[in-house]
């Protein structure tokens, strides 16, 4: 198996190198540069890009891409803060926030929230002006004694999809339904305690909100 080349390109006008095919969202985290994002895991192999935070421009493309799918290449140059990109970015975040609750100060991972971080850093609030909240009234999950799944708080980044079948091999979450009823469920929707979870937790330390949580972490 031939070794990957060693390639330069430039993120902001600063120049790195990276091996060929890299993730472009890996390169710029390892290199100090910030480009946000909720969806993404390291050893993820085909990124789903569903948070569409991790927006850039590449010099060489007429449209922004994702970060966390776009590989880099030889003589590849990329900006992370134009105007367009910030935009789109605040954009993708303001949706988020708007099917979010806002129930913060009760919710069991306040203050180590991944939307939390993302508003302050884009300098947004958690309570939405610019778009109509959109909020879903579905069932909490209490069922499992080591386990709390609020399917409300769910971003649908797929981050517990993806870790219940590929680390631990159950694949016991995924999604359901379509448009807005798009949510995160078991299979025929049966309650967590009813199906061969473990309770390894795998989901909860994956999840960037208080969509999954340990029972000790809840309020």
């Amino acid at each position: 198996m031939k070794n990957k080349k060693t390639i330069s390109f430039t993120i902001d006008g600063k120049t790195l190198t990276a091996e060929e095919g890299t993730r472009l969202l890996w390169v710029a985290l390892d290199n100090g540069i910030y480009i946000p994002n909720l969806c993404m895991l390291r050893d993820m192999k085909n990124p789903s890009a569903a948070c569409r935070l991790c927006i850039v421009q590449v010099d060489e493309k007429p449209e922004p891409v994702t970060a966390c799918t776009e590989e880099v290449y030889e003589g590849m140059a990329v900006r992370t803060a134009t105007p367009r990109v910030l935009r789109l970015r605040r954009t993708a975040a303001e949706l988020l926030i708007a099917s979010h609750p806002t129930n913060c100060p009760v919710c069991g991972k306040h203050r180590n929230c991944q939307l939390q971080s993302l508003a302050g850093y884009l300098k947004l609030k958690l309570k939405p002006h610019r778009l109509r909240p959109s909020v879903h009234d579905f069932p909490v999950d209490y069922s499992h004694p080591a386990l709390l799944f609020d399917p409300n708080k769910c971003l649908l980044c797929g981050r517990c999809v993806w870790v219940c079948r590929e680390r631990t091999g159950l694949g016991l979450l995924q999604f359901t339904y379509r448009g807005f009823e798009t949510r995160i469920s078991t299979f025929m929707n049966k309650p967590l305690a009813e199906t061969r979870c473990t309770g390894c937790l795998e989901c909860a330390r994956v999840c960037p909100v208080g969509a999954l949580l340990p029972k000790k972490a809840t309020r």
